[in-house]
């Protein structure tokens, strides 16, 4: 499968301090390219990595999941000219409505290795918007971590033991799925570099002619996207109308796509508000990625319910909406390939306990909400 969401590249050689899943100077190849996933602000790395959220002092608007936030550009000049050139509402428009496109067309963590973290960077020397919405919307949708875990659920309803094996065996699969993609891509980068077809660095004049950031341009952007975002809606909303009666997986996939677009939006603004930024006043747990950690959870938790309530009330009416919300809403607000991009990061800090808490805790209390509100009652009251 933001953040929110989910907030601020270069060459991926995942070194220690590349940790923090955050674009990096584009002009520092021997960073891991901030593309990854998550910006994990680690107090160790403050001092390794340029990564904006991942340390405590940085800049107070942590930038959190890479996935969430992308690097703005290297160049503070080029900053500022992109500050001047694109006002707040436009910036934040942009980014909802990539994201809202490519979640609806995702519905891995390999290819989060590729696009998250390897080459995040490049595409972000393009477009920012285009990093967070092929990374956050639409690598972040393409995996579902409340899916996997309402699977589990059912599994342990049914009492089938395979439940013990299966959320060890799907976490180690998507862990090294990542790893996979990461040293593939760094492959197959190093290769286009030697054979001239990517520049080793960034030229000068892309700095200032080459973002898509610019006003115009990403007006011109913008317009296109909402443009396909509307028909892809208006398609839609008009079939599920038509044949909403009649229910079928047809009208529940299609209301997963008109959905899904808000689940995507709300995992991003989590992780680009809470990510980075720890626990209560004092900022405890700064390393941790609250965002995504509660848009996982929560989405297991709602996904669990409306399990329950399918259950109970046994309509045709209910199961189609569920399922529809079920697929699109929740399974893109949740996400398997950033969640295991941020504990891939956190692994590679000077703490790499770190990744293995969080990848506990997340699954931890994510199965056992899940089992009181699913399990439970289905266990209690026998349901078919």
């Amino acid at each position: 499968m933001t953040t929110d969401l989910e907030s601020s590249g270069a060459d991926s050689s995942l070194r220690r301090h590349s940790n923090a899943m955050t674009p990096v100077d584009d002009d520092r190849h021997d960073v891991m390219e901030k593309g990854s996933v998550l910006p994990i602000p680690v107090d160790a790395l403050a001092t390794a990595s340029p990564v904006s959220p991942s340390t405590v002092d940085v800049a107070p608007p942590l930038n959190p999941l890479l996935t969430e936030d992308i690097t703005r550009s290297d160049d503070k000049n080029t900053k500022q000219e992109n500050k001047k050139e694109l006002p707040w509402l436009l910036d934040y428009g942009s980014h909802l409505v990539h994201l809202a496109v490519f979640g609806i067309l995702g519905v891995g963590s390999f290819l989060m290795g590729w696009l998250g973290v390897v080459f995040k960077g490049d595409i972000s020397r393009v477009s920012d918007h285009l990093a967070v919405g092929l990374t956050t919307g639409y690598l972040g949708s393409l995996t579902t971590f409340s899916g996997w875990n309402q699977r589990m659920l059912d599994l342990s309803v049914q009492g089938k033991w395979a439940v013990v094996f299966g959320i060890p065996l799907g976490f180690i699969l998507a862990d090294y799925s990542i790893i996979y993609g990461i040293r593939t891509a760094r492959g197959f980068k190093g290769f286009l570099e030697t054979s001239n077809v990517l520049p080793l660095s960034e030229p000068s004049s892309f700095k200032s002619n080459g973002k898509v950031d610019h006003f115009k341009r990403q007006c011109a952007v913008m317009f296109v996207l909402l443009l396909a975002l509307g028909l892809v809606w208006g398609a839609c909303g008009a079939f599920v109308k038509r044949e909403f009666g009649h229910g079928g997986s047809g009208v529940q996939l299609l209301l997963g796509c008109i959905v899904g677009p808000f689940g995507v939006w709300i995992r991003w603004l989590l992780a680009r508000q809470l990510n980075g930024r720890g626990f209560g006043k004092s900022g405890r747990w700064k390393w941790l990625p609250f965002g995504t950690l509660i848009a996982n959870v929560s989405a297991a938790c709602l996904m669990a319910a409306l399990a329950t309530l399918q259950e109970v009330v046994k309509t045709k009416t209910c199961d189609t909406i569920a399922t529809g919300i079920q697929f699109g809403l929740l399974g893109c607000l949740s996400t398997v390939s950033t969640f295991i991009a941020e504990v891939h990061l956190l692994r590679e800090s000077n703490r790499p306990w770190r990744g293995d808490a969080y990848a506990m805790v997340t699954i931890v209390v994510s199965f056992g909400l899940g089992t009181l509100i699913y399990s439970v009652p289905a266990w209690t009251r026998r349901y078919n």
